[in-house]
């Protein structure tokens, strides 16, 4: 087994992936400064001895080559993921999102780290009208975190080619699941649904809800991280990771209201600036490199969502 590092480890993805990785008997460390991420993301149900927690912020440099001692691979997830955000505060997200990735590249590559996957963004593609998305296109960044998450593509790759550091870029596509936060006003469309449905709320649509997005569990992500780490010959790529299908907002509420059985409607407010009106992913390449197909659906995923957030409105 091997010594792993997750930055941003206790955030919604991070904390799916740390505990994935402890079930297959890994050492981990969990860098996080608890911005985003919450620390009872990292309580699970088996207390596992093989998980280390750093408290800290991946703009220290310091930090992070003191993180990285004894690592093997590391995988990156940590970010300030909102689009909406980065809109409204473009330095400190780039502060996050640029330099906290060149500060990790530089402690792996120094620590003689054997690979690092880094966690993109679909963003990279903007508005495009091309359907679906390949990754040979070229990026056309709508948002201050689009742009940052291509630039920190283009600095894996680069120190792939320059300091044979291996690494990887997954794309994601709209990740959804259980430890995903509904009520930060910058919270993605699926956590915000289920909670308005379950507490008889009418759901917020930004513009008219026939935007469409290739919604991708979590499960289907942690897999594809898996499959990254043992992959064979990665050498700075990108991958998209996603279940090659496209869905409205429109078809997602009637889902979701399918699911717990609310009859609430949508209230409809004004589109938000960088935001794309369609996502849909050509996930062949993922298929080819790192034998990734998606196991689990928009609608299976959507019940284990709901199911998730039931069971934590219990405790």
């Amino acid at each position: 087994m091997s010594n792993v590092l997750v930055t941003g480890g206790a955030g919604f993805i991070g904390s799916n992936l740390t505990e994935a990785l402890l079930k297959q008997g890994h050492r981990v460390r969990v860098l996080d400064n608890f911005l985003t991420g919450k620390k009872e993301n990292l309580r699970f149900d088996h207390n596992y001895s093989s998980l280390e927690i750093v408290e800290g912020d991946i703009r220290d440099l310091a930090v992070c080559q003191k993180s990285m001692k004894g690592v093997e691979y590391v995988f990156h997830q940590a970010a300030l993921p909102s689009v909406q955000r980065s809109v409204e505060d473009p330095l400190t997200s780039n502060s996050i999102n640029v330099v906290g990735t060149l500060n990790i590249l530089l402690a792996a590559r120094d620590a003689g780290v054997k690979r690092l996957i880094y966690a993109s963004s679909s963003s990279v593609y903007g508005d495009t009208p091309t359907l679906p998305k390949r990754e040979e296109m070229p990026p056309n960044p709508l948002s201050p975190y689009a742009l940052q998450k291509y630039v920190g593509e283009q600095y894996c790759k680069l120190f792939f080619r320059l300091y044979g550091l291996e690494t990887i870029s997954l794309r994601y596509f709209n990740i959804f699941g259980p430890r995903q936060d509904p009520k930060s006003i910058y919270s993605a469309v699926i956590p915000r649904f289920i909670d308005a449905l379950l507490e008889g709320r009418s759901p917020v649509i930004f513009g008219d809800g026939e935007q469409s997005r290739d919604f991708t569990y979590i499960e289907n992500v942690v897999q594809a991280n898996l499959l990254a780490m043992s992959a064979n010959h990665l050498n700075g790529e990108a991958i998209n990771i996603a279940c090659g299908r496209r869905t409205s907002l429109n078809q997602l509420l009637e889902i979701l209201k399918g699911i717990t059985g609310s009859r609430v409607s949508a209230t409809h407010q004004e589109p938000r600036k960088g935001d794309v009106r369609h996502s849909l992913a050509d996930i062949e390449k993922g298929k080819q490199v790192l034998h990734y197909e998606p196991r689990v659906g928009i609608e299976a995923g959507l019940e284990k969502t709901v199911e998730y957030f039931k069971r934590s409105w219990r405790k």
